[in-house]
């Protein structure tokens, strides 16, 4: 093999089979997608040990991805139930899949996961070094922190997230700064916590190159966590938020010397008008690395409806740079999702990147749309739901209240403007009496 990473080959002007299977799925030149493969602002995630990937490209110019978190806990740690929603969210066309899990069997869903899966998959090391282990979160070593890493890549991970911008910098930031929820990312809690329990650096930070190592050999994406993503509207875009930012576009630099393919993760919660300046913000810290985003949840006050709130943001952040949607569902906040919960989530998050696919202008997201229309004109009801993003709930909605005419619904029926108009056409008589 003549190169190292995608990154690598794209500069050398190697088109891969990967490169070769995006811009076929983006109606994109290979040369355009290598060129900004080679300058960081696209990546396609795919780990050397992930054989039957389906490949995607995330970044700017590219339709817009959503990822779909899942995973076994204490509280939940049935495989096979897991092993269902990853078969519905592949159905319901998820690009991404994250697994989370962080107790029981973790490597033996890990592997049955990358096995089933063509999607890509990203996974949070940390979350599993506390169970693997079995021992307190101080005890664990920076050694042991890197062997769950290399475990994690050797399976055939597409992508890790790693908060290694919670550096001692961002951690007196913290300490410094009167935040209303404090830390709400898991990862970067857990790392906080190492790094005061020990008095050390973050190791993913000190060791960086180390890390950096292990991803080129396997070819696997690096997501810089964003361990003080805002929990609350009220710490939205502060000085904790930023200077964590700054941190991630300094490690982007160095990823990229090592030709290591880089995406950078963001809020969070954070009120609608802030959404597009931080897009910009990211782009320009980061030097252009794609931005995967959880919403933006643009209101605190919804639980049970935080599929919604996410999706408002989600919509919002990639119209305005964002390129990567990780899916919020109705459970967040509450309780471990269940299948139901999945597929809401899944929806909400691909109607906000199909919404901002077309507010881009991006070619043809326009002519699912418009063939959808022209389904309705028409009044072909077949039509209509083989076009729908969930033919499934669209045809229960429709047979749960049957009209009396077939041309029409139970919401108009008669008087339906459709109707009228299409009748007007074809030169009928519009009676509605009869």
């Amino acid at each position: 093999m003549d190169y190292t990473t995608q990154m690598d080959a794209a500069r050398k002007g190697i088109v891969t089979e990967q490169m070769e299977t995006v811009a076929r799925k983006e109606n994109m030149r290979v040369e355009d997608l290598m060129a900004r493969m080679a300058k960081g602002t696209v990546i396609i995630p795919a780990n050397r040990n992930h054989l039957n990937i389906d490949p995607e490209g995330v970044g700017d110019g590219l339709r817009t991805k959503i990822n779909v978190n899942l995973g076994i806990s204490k509280d939940c740690c049935n495989i096979d139930v897991e092993m269902e929603k990853v078969r519905h969210a592949l159905k319901l066309g998820a690009e991404s899949i994250m697994d989370l899990s962080n107790f029981g069997k973790t490597r033996e869903f890990r592997q049955a996961l990358v096995k089933e899966s063509g999607a890509m998959i990203g996974t949070v090391p940390i979350y599993d070094a506390v169970g693997f282990y079995e021992k307190n979160l101080s005890d664990i070593t920076a050694d042991e922190f890197f062997k769950v890493v290399e475990a994690h890549v050797e399976d055939g991970v597409d992508f890790l997230t790693i908060h290694c911008g919670m550096n001692r910098r961002t951690a007196e930031r913290i300490d410094k700064h009167d935040r209303l929820t404090s830390i709400v990312s898991r990862g970067g809690s857990l790392l906080y916590a190492w790094m005061k329990h020990n008095d050390a650096e973050n190791p993913f930070y000190e060791y960086y190159d180390r890390l950096l190592d292990i991803c080129e050999k396997y070819d696997v994406t690096l997501s810089l966590g964003d361990g003080c993503r805002p929990g609350s509207i009220h710490d939205a875009t502060d000085a904790v938020q930023v200077q964590e930012m700054i941190e991630l576009g300094e490690l982007t630099k160095r990823a990229w010397e090592r030709n290591v393919q880089v995406m950078i993760e963001g809020p969070g919660h954070m009120a609608l008008n802030e959404i597009a300046a931080n897009m910009v913000l990211e782009k320009r810290l980061c030097h252009g690395a794609p931005f995967y985003v959880l919403g933006p949840l643009v209101t605190d006050v919804a639980p049970g409806y935080d599929h919604i709130t996410s999706a408002i943001g989600g919509a919002v952040a990639a119209a305005s740079g964002a390129n990567f949607l990780c899916y919020v569902t109705p459970a967040e906040h509450l309780r471990l999702p269940t299948l139901d919960d999945m597929k809401e989530g899944i929806i909400a998050s691909r109607i906000a990147a199909h919404a901002a696919d077309i507010a881009n202008g991006l070619p043809g997201a326009r002519t699912w749309d418009d063939k959808m229309s022209q389904a309705r004109a028409d009044l072909d009801w077949e039509a209509m739901f083989s076009l729908s993003m969930d033919e499934e709930k669209a045809r229960a909605y429709r047979e749960s209240s049957k009209p009396e005419h077939e041309d029409s619904c139970s919401m108009c029926g008669k008087m339906c403007a459709v109707r009228t108009m299409k009748r007007l056409k074809e030169g009928k008589n519009i009676q509605l009496d009869d």
